[in-house]
């Protein structure tokens, strides 16, 4: 293990103290590399402890079976834990080698492989995006009217690059009510768990994002900030101007190189013990077991393994992708390994939208980036994060050299613990 988020890593494996079974607590004690490395970092050993026990309490109180939090600055690890339980049934514990189900944080990784391709001159920010999928040089929006009708116009104008990159094409998840059935009848949407689940397709992500562009989108190009397919789009786009599998490029491309070898698609079924169980918040907010299927656990060890979906489909572990987000973090390159140059990592982490996705959060391409200190917890101007449906969220403050990752699975989630991680990750930080 090369990267440099694993060199404390046996230490703090033996430091993780045990956690009870449910019902009881048990204290999670700081490793004293770790310490060590907080001091020297400007974070306070005491209150890092604060975040243990914070961690611990929703463990206890059932409203969480477990999670991994890793915490670098400057590029050395100075927090990282695994709390409770990566399977609750099975009495299997966490640990930071646990692999989740990361859903959209896929997106920033298929985002940097288009930025490669860019970088390459094989594909063009304002390209439309007909020239790679041609299915897509003439779409169509749905414009709701009174009642359930809608009508279906015309595009304004081309799809781009950039729209799919910035989520201002206009296409959604194709759950919203107007064109729900539409999508449904086209095995997306509704069909597809909340409309980005891929896992169980047999067939390729680019004969699904063909069938998308006979649907109607929910917005005209470059008119709102959109959340949906548009980079499983991209994913495609990798692929048709790259000549391999999406799979195979981020392979080759950018976890092979840096090292991440738990990022995939798919996991082998001799691992499938360090895959973590998905629970649900119940009606009273402790967790149960999350169903088979696309709302739950997945088909990413015994489906077809055919759909390599750049949107929502990846699995990765907080090692892995804290290595990814230190390489954005340093301007494109970690370990002597360089995946983009620095000016193109400075306009990915720049705000494309204006407004249209926040009086003070912007959206670069791929990221989410904060405009004012206050505008998303303690964060300073120039940060970037964003999460994934199984609850999971990373954040990177290149102003205090902080990257944070928080991996649960927990859908749907009915705590606070997304948007509460970064301020106790803050809130430590003393100098």
């Amino acid at each position: 293990m090369k990267d440099h988020v694993r060199p404390v890593l046996a230490a703090s494996l033996l430091a993780i103290a045990t956690v009870a079974l449910a019902g009881q607590t048990a204290p999670v004690a700081q490793s004293s590399p770790e310490r060590a490395a907080g001091a020297r970092k400007g974070l306070s050993a005491e209150r890092l402890a604060r975040v243990d026990r914070w961690l611990q309490q929703y463990v206890d109180e059932d409203r969480l079976a477990g999670a991994v939090a890793l915490v670098l600055r400057d590029g050395e690890p100075v927090y990282e834990r695994a709390i409770g339980w990566s399977d609750k049934e099975a009495g299997r514990r966490m640990t930071t080698g646990t692999i989740f189900r990361i859903a959209s944080q896929s997106k920033a990784i298929t985002s940097v492989a288009i930025m490669v391709l860019v970088e390459e001159g094989k594909v063009g920010l304002n390209d439309r995006l007909s020239r790679f999928l041609p299915a897509y040089a003439q779409t169509t929006v749905s414009v709701p009217r009174d009642g359930a009708a809608a009508d279906v116009v015309p595009a304004r104008r081309p799809i781009t690059i950039r729209d799919l990159l910035t989520h201002t094409a206009g296409i959604s998840y194709g759950t919203e009510r107007h064109v729900a059935g539409a999508y449904q009848e086209k095995g997306l949407g509704p069909a597809a768990g909340s409309g980005w689940y891929m896992a169980d397709k047999d067939e390729p992500i680019c004969d699904t994002m063909d069938r998308l562009a006979s649907l109607p989108f929910v917005a005209q190009p470059g008119a709102a900030w959109v959340y949906g397919y548009n980079t499983d789009i991209l994913g495609c786009v990798v692929e048709r101007a790259s000549g391999v599998p999406l799979d195979e490029f981020l392979r080759t491309r950018i976890t092979g190189p840096l090292g991440m070898r738990d990022t995939q698609f798919f996991l082998p079924a001799a691992q499938r013990d360090r895959l973590a169980a998905v629970y649900a918040s119940g009606a009273d907010g402790k967790i149960v077991r999350a169903p088979e299927g696309g709302r739950g656990q997945g088909a990413y060890i015994e489906g077809p393994r055919r759909s390599f979906a750049g949107g929502a489909g990846l699995l990765s572990t907080a090692h892995d992708y804290a290595r990814f987000l230190e390489m954005v973090r340093n301007g494109g390159a970690v370990g002597g390994v360089r995946i983009l140059a620095p000016r193109t990592v400075r306009l990915m982490t720049t705000n494309h939208v204006g407004t249209l996705h926040g009086e003070d959060l912007g959206f670069g391409l791929g990221f989410e980036t904060t405009e004012r200190m206050g505008a998303n917890s303690m964060d300073a101007p120039g940060a970037f994060g964003w999460g994934g449906a199984y609850g999971s969220i990373f954040r990177v403050d290149p102003a205090s050299g902080i990257t944070m990752v928080l991996m649960i699975q927990l859908m749907p989630n009915a705590t606070d613990i997304r948007t509460r991680f970064p301020t106790m990750v803050y809130q430590a930080l003393i100098d």
